[in-house]
């Protein structure tokens, strides 16, 4: 495909930002390693061979009888008497990581939490469960919930900015005048009242975050939008009879859209810090979910188990490093003052 020669300019100085260019594909082979979580981290085998048939536990449940069992419930691929029945007539694959982060640890040496050792490489939480196995999971649902709220706010915030930039007047006054009201609701106590009355999710989270987080995007996009709305390109095209919309989304956007692009990676850490702080402060996921806050939280209330509370630091600056490298690469490309080196 053939790159015009701005965007090969942009492309060219994003690369050579080496700390933001090996920051994204570090970022993003995390990512896709985490999307494969079930791959990874799971108490079921990726494969079995059992008397000459093929069997698939991750996408499937099978019950203990298939194998020679007693009981018709879901087999535990785990227990030793199961292990024994597959493997006198088959064997298993195992993932990587034999835990899922649901999964409890029963033959621990210790009380839990336990500390790191050869079968759970970053130890156990306070119910027993291995740690590796849901900061995997925790990473997962952590970015994919920042990019989530990252795109929908973008859509909306710079919909919204566009309308109010476009048209002005009255239209931009009322706007204005309903972000400074709603921007005055304090969130986080909307959040306790709310979590009283309903149990959050993952989606109940997204949606309310989602009634706030997109007045970031109006102030950059607006103020593009009401610098260019008076160009000679924008008066030329009202006058050959482009519609409205037209206006806005094929001519005038694209040059809004800069602002927005170098202000999404830095959205997105903030996404992610805000889950991270929700579940923390237990009005994030429900109870269970793996979750990097509720790692953290775990490490408040375990100081005798440190692993726990250094975990959930470490991968959480982790993922707002990469990002904030990843965004000072994006802001350069987009500079038109920065040279190509």
């Amino acid at each position: 495909m053939q790159l015009s020669p701005l965007t090969a300019r942009r492309l060219q100085i994003f690369r050579s930002n080496r700390r933001g260019w090996w920051s994204m594909w570090i970022f993003m082979v995390l990512f896709v390693v985490s999307l494969f979580a079930e791959f990874v981290a799971n108490d079921k085998p990726l494969l079995i061979y059992y008397k000459q048939s093929v069997y698939l536990p991750i996408f499937k449940a099978y019950p203990e009888k298939t194998f020679g069992g007693d009981f018709q419930t879901e087999t535990d691929y785990g227990a030793p008497y199961v292990k024994g029945l597959i493997e006198k007539d088959g064997w298993m694959l195992w993932p990587p990581i034999r835990y899922h982060h649901k999964t409890v640890t029963w033959d621990l040496q210790g009380p839990a939490p336990s500390p790191p050792d050869a079968r759970n490489l970053l130890g156990t939480d306070d119910q027993a469960r291995d740690v590796l196995a849901r900061v995997i999971y925790g990473f997962r649902i952590s970015v994919l919930f920042g990019f989530t709220l990252t795109i929908l706010s973008a859509v909306v915030g710079v919909s919204a900015a566009a309308v109010q930039g476009y048209f002005g007047g009255w239209i931009d006054l009322l706007f204005q005048r309903f972000i400074e009201a709603w921007s005055s609701v304090p969130l986080l106590y909307l959040l306790i009242i709310l979590s009283s009355v309903i149990q959050p999710n993952f989606w109940w989270l997204l949606g309310l975050l989602l009634l706030f987080s997109w007045m970031g995007f109006v102030g950059v996009v607006r103020a593009e939008f009401l610098r260019a709305r008076n160009l000679e390109f924008v008066r030329a095209a009202r006058a050959l009879g482009v519609s409205n919309p037209t206006i806005m989304f094929r001519h005038i956007l694209p040059n809004a859209m800069v602002a927005t692009l170098t202000f999404m990676p830095f959205t997105l850490a903030g996404s992610v810090t805000i889950l991270a702080g929700l579940d923390y402060l237990g009005f994030g996921l429900p109870p269970g979910s793996a979750s990097l806050g509720e790692l953290l939280a775990q490490g408040k209330a375990n100081l005798q188990a440190p692993w726990l509370g250094l975990t959930g630091f470490f991968v959480i600056g982790l993922i707002l490093t990469l990002l904030i490298f990843v965004g000072e690469a994006v802001r350069d490309a987009f500079d038109s003052r920065k040279n190509v080196t």
